[in-house]
């Protein structure tokens, strides 16, 4: 299940994205390693890959992959629920090449170690989890691109450390989940998360083991906005090939995204709000997610309110736009989001022609 987010209303104004500047092909080298990072180079996976990375933490590695000029303005990239940073392969050939990329996978997640057992896979874990990469890299200040729930913890790792945050772009994704639907269910996610970590412990079951074609078929009927193409993309950092065929990588102690969700409160949204120092491009997919469950999907107000806070407090350091596609529209039509990202990035200031 991917979790959503609160997209546009009827009230904000459609915007039409500009079209994408074709970008030069990124050149391909390899780097040494950067405090605790770990480098190998990689030329038969994404275009323009500069090279797979190995980032230490306590409980063993957080894995990523960097593109563009490692001299250039830093920009990490956060995947969506029980993705991964393959989520990006086809998004980040497009955009600017003097940029540096960075998409990591969350712990648990794609290539990543598995926390600890024991340890729960709470919203803050995550948030922490980019602050331990950003001291990893030596980075003191970067850029963010989160999808879905990618774009959500960076929202709260930007309020948390705002010195720390050039800009935010959020990919059908919120800065905060606000716990305007979710007030009556709170302290059931926090049961079941308890239980089920502990279901999941207890269980001597091993994963189980699939051929591919029944993987792929399954991932896109759990997955109905992903395409064929970008599905089989995510698998192939998701899952590992064994004997019988395919196991998923994650750990299985991530289920629901309301289960890790730190779900806010409206003062607490504007209160965190008004620490943001970055500038903030909120891209919205017309047939995208608006709550982080299906079922609040009709309920735009609290999207409302979201866009009406970050408008009047950010004023010209916030944009909005929206995009013909779905909630993956950055992976299955990339170009639709290219060209208003790449601008977003280069810019200095407000860009004509955006709310």
């Amino acid at each position: 299940m991917r979790w959503p987010l609160p997209g546009s209303s009827s009230n904000a104004a459609t915007l039409r994205a500009p079209r994408p500047r074709r970008a030069v092909p990124l050149s391909l080298r390899t780097g040494g390693g950067a405090g605790c990072a770990e480098r190998t180079t990689n030329a038969c996976s994404a275009p323009g890959l500069l090279s797979e990375l190995k980032l230490a933490v306590p409980w063993g590695h957080i894995a990523a992959k960097a593109w563009g000029s490692a001299q250039g303005p830093p920009v990490l990239c956060l995947h969506g629920w029980l993705d991964n940073a393959n989520s990006f392969d086809r998004l980040i050939p497009l955009l600017p090449q003097d940029f540096h990329y960075v998409a990591m996978d969350f712990g648990g997640h794609g290539l990543s170690s598995h926390y600890s057992p024991g340890l729960p896979y709470y919203h803050q874990s995550f948030v922490s989890e980019i602050r331990r990469v950003a001291a990893a890299l030596k980075w003191n200040r970067f850029s963010l691109m989160g999808h879905s729930f990618g774009g959500t913890v960076g929202g709260m790792f930007s309020c948390t450390f705002p010195e720390m945050v050039d800009k935010l772009i959020l990919l059908d994704a919120s800065p905060f989940a606000l716990d305007s639907n979710e007030l009556e269910h709170l302290l059931t996610y926090r049961r079941r998360a308890i239980e089920h970590t502990l279901q999941v412990e207890a269980s001597q079951k091993p994963s189980r083991v699939v051929s591919p074609a029944e993987m792929l078929q399954g991932f896109l009927k759990n997955n109905s906005h992903v395409g064929e193409e970008c599905g089989e993309l995510l698998l192939q950092r998701g899952a590992t090939r064994v004997a019988a065929g395919l196991v998923l990588n994650r750990d299985r102690r991530i289920a629901w995204p309301e289960h890790s969700f730190e779900f806010v409160s409206r003062e607490l949204f504007v209160h965190a709000i008004r620490k943001l120092q970055a500038r903030v491009l909120l891209i919205k997919a017309l047939q995208g997610y608006y709550a982080v469950r299906r079922e609040n999907d009709a309920n735009r107000e609290p999207l409302l309110f979201m866009l009406a806070t970050l408008r009047s407090t950010l004023t010209e350091r916030f944009q909005f736009v929206e995009v013909p596609g779905n909630h993956y529209v950055h992976m299955n039509e990339p170009r639709h989001v290219a060209g208003v990202i790449s601008a977003f990035l280069q810019s200095t200031g407000r860009q004509p022609g955006y709310s």
